[in-house]
């Protein structure tokens, strides 16, 4: 009996071989091997946004695009960097990236942490870092002629310092190749340890940013337990003391339940350290597995609760539904609210 004619395999490239997605709050492995979960929070019932109807008109951007966002994104893919823009799903991105402006995001693209408001991912990376990251970013910085370079990362409860030294290398690199290019960085808060935050304060940076996120009283559940309201003032504060010659920062999400005098208090706290700028705007829920959302507030709002912070003495407050820590950072002490315009 003759052998039936054996068909020849179908060879079907990588590239085009479908993958799945991975779904919001489900466990998956990372490229290094250790387990973390999509969009840092798992799957749960949580309550819908307190707020009727659709977003308002002030609260919808266009989508990214435009020859300088698609270069930045260029830049990115090809220096294997991971940046907040992205993986925070801020709403920003196409109107800095078009600028030529990015914020990079260091240490992987895993957190530690499992903030109730954020969509980075969480898992314990178990000590992995980039070694080759510092002079990425440097080279990146360098590709896209940048005059002012914001760095933040994920938290890393899983080093001893928090990346500290992670930080102050990638500074140095970058001050090295580009010695006219102004450097913010935005950082976890170290586990309080002020040792490790001065080793960052003495690497070069002109900005040093520790997000408080919220007021007092909400300060958990939107945070992860091991965050802390008095942590984050303690690191603003030795900042400034150590450092006077540095513009201290931190940003405030609204929309999450505060009351207006909870807003003038925590700005007050802040002021009291020697705070110089802060930021305020409105918390966009990332995924139904996040933190609902109470209120949107209105840029004239915004306008107001600026106002308030310049009367306290702030060098700049920048306020609006799109602001971010990060946003339009090289523009903060311009006196305009960084351009914003409702």
């Amino acid at each position: 009996m003759k052998d039936e004619e054996t068909k020849p395999v179908k060879h079907i490239p990588i590239w085009q071989i479908p993958i799945e997605p991975i779904v919001s709050g489900s466990k998956f492995k990372t490229e290094q091997g250790y387990s973390a979960i999509k969009d840092g929070v798992k799957s749960q019932s949580t309550s819908s946004d307190k707020v009727l109807g659709g977003k308002p008109a002030w609260l919808k951007v266009k989508l990214p695009n435009g020859k300088g966002y698609q270069e930045v994104k260029s830049n990115v893919r090809g220096n294997k960097l991971s940046t907040v823009c992205e993986e925070s799903k801020c709403p920003n991105i196409g109107e800095c990236w078009t600028a030529g402006t990015a914020t990079i995001m260091l240490m992987g693209s895993v957190c530690t942490r499992a903030c109730r408001f954020c969509s980075v991912d969480t898992g314990n990376p178990k000590g992995w870092l980039d070694a080759d990251e510092p002079e990425n970013s440097a080279e990146s910085v360098k590709l896209m002629g940048l005059k002012y370079i914001v760095f933040t990362s994920v938290d890393r409860d899983d080093l001893d310092d928090g990346g500290a030294h992670h930080y102050a290398e990638c500074v140095k690199a970058v001050k090295r190749e580009n010695p006219q290019t102004n450097v913010e960085v935005l950082t976890p808060d170290f586990k309080g340890d002020l040792e490790a935050l001065e080793e960052v304060l003495d690497s070069g940076i002109v900005v040093f940013a520790q997000n408080i996120e919220t007021v007092k009283r909400l300060t958990h559940p939107v945070r992860d337990p091991r965050a802390s309201y008095e942590t984050t003032i303690k690191l603003l504060a030795h900042a400034k003391k150590y450092r006077p010659d540095i513009l201290t920062k931190t940003s405030l999400m609204l929309g999450l339940g505060e009351t207006d005098e909870e807003i003038r208090e925590t700005m007050q706290d802040l002021r009291d350290i020697g705070l110089d700028i802060v930021t305020l705007g409105q918390y966009l829920r990332p995924t139904t597995n996040h933190l609902a959302i109470e209120r949107y507030v209105k840029p004239s709002e915004f306008d107001e609760y600026r106002r308030w912070g310049l009367d306290m003495g702030f060098q700049e407050v920048v306020a609006g539904p799109f602001v971010r820590s990060s946003y339009r950072a090289e523009r903060a002490l311009e006196g305009n609210n960084a351009g914003i315009t409702n």
